[in-house]
């Protein structure tokens, strides 16, 4: 075996390699496993309530900080607009605690769905909207016109004020067959919630008549 390794030296060289492959393979394989950092699954599961905005309205320069912070810190979970009440009751299920009203000092709810518009006539390429966005969204360079990927903007209108020239609107989202749903009538349930009555308030007819 020794003497075919000697006459095949690109043979032997293969060899060497491979095994050094798998012995490295096998260090970090058992790397992995033995020094394991185990993540908080609550702060994966707050992160997939959150709109994944990257807006940083928050306080915080994205969702997944702001989960974090949720999670570890006991941060308030109603500052997120663009979520709106709908995340903050769903934050609150599954935290268990009362649902909070939405913190009006970290902007507005809007129940339009908007993404930015760059008027691109008027655009001088200062790249500062390319800088500003947390999620890659404009495309453009230097001294050359920028344009908005609308399937990827978040609608967090961060590209808006640093623009000096104010050539980016915020739009709303045209409706489309792909983006049209149904809105569903209330549940019983909310519909006795907003009556304010329950099944003890009500008086059998007999009871009414006499009443009457």
């Amino acid at each position: 075996m020794i003497e075919f390794l000697l006459q095949h030296p690109i043979i032997a060289a293969l060899l060497a390699l491979a095994s050094l492959c798998l012995i490295f393979g096998a260090i970090l394989g058992f790397a992995s496993v033995k020094f394991k950092v185990e993540g908080n699954p609550v702060i994966d599961q707050i992160d997939a309530i959150l709109p994944q905005t990257q807006c940083g309205q928050c306080g915080h320069p994205g969702c997944r900080p702001y989960a974090t912070a949720i999670a570890e810190n006991g941060e308030e979970i109603n500052k997120c607009p663009p979520g709106g009440q709908a995340t903050i009751n769903a934050l609150a299920d599954l935290l268990d605690v009362e649902a909070p009203t939405l913190d009006e000092e970290h902007g507005e709810e809007s129940d339009v769905k908007k993404v930015a518009f760059v008027r691109e006539d008027e655009c001088i390429g200062c790249t500062k909207c390319i800088q500003a966005c947390p999620v890659d969204a404009i495309l453009g360079a230097a001294k050359q016109m920028h344009t908005i990927v609308t399937d990827l903007c978040t609608g967090c209108d961060l590209c808006v004020d640093p623009c000096p020239v104010d050539c980016i609107d915020m739009l709303p989202v045209e409706t489309t067959l792909q983006t049209w749903h149904w809105e569903l009538p209330p549940s019983s349930a909310e519909q006795v919630g907003q009556s304010n009555l329950i099944a003890t308030d009500k008086q059998p007819r007999s009871e009414q008549d006499k009443a009457a």
